[in-house]
């Protein structure tokens, strides 16, 4: 969830950088809501923006510093694919 504790530097470290791009997105998406929110008088809780922001500048400091190469890229998880041959010795 953007805006949350969900997206410490310590747990976007685990996410695929596609994933994050798409986070990324999101709350830029997020972001433009709010400022719409705001300027039409509808938003509720003003400090959301700041946590959106915030969220915004970690997804982007964490894949900045993958292309550098100062932070691990996570390896994908691998995906098993199961034939659908039986093997005798199984049975």
């Amino acid at each position: 969830m953007i805006g949350s504790k969900d997206l410490a530097p310590e747990e976007l470290d685990k996410i695929e950088s596609a994933l994050l791009i798409e986070k990324l997105k999101d709350a830029k998406e997020e972001l433009f809501n709010l400022r719409f929110q705001s300027a039409t008088g509808q938003l509720e809780s003003h400090g959301r923006i700041k946590a959106v922001k915030r969220d915004i500048a970690r997804i982007n400091t964490v894949l900045r510093e993958r292309d550098l190469g100062i932070r691990v890229t996570p390896e994908p998880e691998p995906t098993e694919k199961k034939s659908k041959k039986t093997d005798p010795e199984e049975k």
